[in-house]
């Protein structure tokens, strides 16, 4: 009689546990939201418009794969949930992103913010994110003075913050460069966060050595016309001239330096690499021929451990976008963006923002990409993926090449200096 008493006991208490288990399982499903809310801003004009556009049709492509197969997995709900991209025009106006964040946030309840591309757009999010205690996750926004001790709620993740960006070209040129006869350098840049930051980073490496960088100036960034800089700097006879700007800036310096017939012998600058296919619709193979740039992840195959590698993932970009949007640097930063929330969510304890800040550190040097190791400061600047120094070589059929030549142990060819 004991021993059915104990059973039976023992077999309510089991069913009790079931019927709990299966109440709490229930109850965490309805808790669970049809869908996770990504709130982004990205611009269809403007100036920023070149390298926006392609971030943000990378993020569709993400949204429009993962829901194709019930979402993505969201560890506090123990389940896949579709996303949902909210998304809206900025035109390349801070003054509109600024108002547009602050609607993501307080109207749209997003539960994850994404910046627009490029510093100049991400730089209004930053003190807004920071005020709603909303993690802002930034896609290309650089700037150096986006990243304090005292701000938590902030994570680079597609790209270096900007000084590390000139590391291995300024260390070519400081290491390998007097070999070249190198010694003279003309440095002009656009003063915006990004790029003048970049320019930072180049002088901090130049100090102490052999480098004496005869030309220093900073132009706004909706410098059109670059003849007369051009002729101020052939006068000093610089053996190397950095030029540092965002898409169109590089665009009119190389169209201007081309016009005028000047002929410098090493010219950096930044976009021949990042956007290739739209520097040469715009500049040709010839004004791109022999020009130092940031050899771009679309150039260099890394063996990712999430994600597609670059192979197909361009595959899928062209059979969705054909050639409505060119394919480069910015187009795999908002891919690499995609993957960074994916793996947070499908690790975050909860959707609390510093959950998720937490979600996101766990993945420093852990995390590889068809973009490099993903590396994070206590800060949340991204420290890892860095570009090295390469080359653009012409084909002759209106393509180029990349020759990487610095850092030694990714070099694949010499310097071609002087240019031809």
């Amino acid at each position: 009689m004991v021993r059915r008493t104990f059973a039976s006991l023992l077999i309510a208490a089991f069913v009790a546990l079931g019927v709990y288990g299966t109440g709490a399982q229930a109850a965490q499903a309805a808790q669970a939201p049809p869908f996770i809310k990504i709130g982004t801003l990205y611009a269809s004009a403007g100036p920023f418009a070149a390298i926006s556009m392609p971030v943000h049709k990378a993020l569709q492509l993400w949204e429009e794969q993962v829901n194709a197969q019930g979402g993505i997995y969201v560890k506090p709900y123990g389940k896949k949930i579709p996303i949902k991209i909210i998304a809206y025009d900025d035109q390349s106006s801070t003054s509109t992103a600024a108002t547009l964040y602050n609607q993501l946030i307080t109207q749209d309840k997003v539960d994850i913010l994404v910046s627009d591309s490029g510093s100049v757009l991400t730089s209004v999010a930053v003190p807004i994110a920071r005020e709603h205690k909303m993690l802002l996750f930034d896609q290309t926004g650089t700037g150096m003075n986006f990243f304090t001790a005292d701000n938590p709620y902030i994570v680079l993740l597609s790209d270096p913050i900007s000084n590390l960006w000139p590391k291995n070209a300024a260390e070519f040129l400081t290491k390998e460069g007097p070999k070249l006869g190198i010694k003279r350098v003309a440095l002009l840049y656009s003063t915006n966060d990004f790029t003048g930051s970049q320019a930072t980073g180049f002088r901090d490496v130049f100090k102490g050595s052999a480098i004496d960088v005869v030309y220093d100036h900073g132009v706004p960034t909706n410098t059109s016309s670059y003849t007369v800089l051009i002729q101020t700097i052939k006068a000093l006879n610089p053996d190397a001239v950095i030029e540092l700007g965002y898409p169109n800036n590089d665009i009119a310096f190389l169209r201007d330096l081309q016009g005028s017939g000047t002929k410098f012998k090493m010219v950096f600058t930044v976009y021949p690499g990042l956007e290739t296919d739209l520097l040469l619709k715009t500049v040709g193979e010839k004004g791109l021929a022999y020009t130092y740039t940031y050899t771009p992840p679309t150039a260099i195959k890394y063996k990712p451990d999430f994600g597609m590698n670059l192979d197909a993932f361009k595959a899928a970009w062209v059979k969705k976008y054909k050639d409505t949007t060119d394919f480069g640097f910015n187009a795999v930063a908002g891919y690499v963006t995609a993957l960074v929330l994916e793996k947070t969510l499908a690790t975050t304890d909860t959707m609390d923002q510093m959950a998720l800040r937490k979600a996101v550190f766990a993945l420093s040097g852990k995390l590889r990409t068809l973009d490099g190791t993903f590396m994070l400061r206590s800060d949340g600047a991204q420290i890892g993926e860095l570009t090295p120094l390469g080359q653009i070589v012409p084909s002759g059929n209106g393509e180029v090449k990349f020759v990487i030549l610095y850092p030694p142990e990714a070099a694949n060819g010499k310097a071609v200096y002087p240019a031809p």
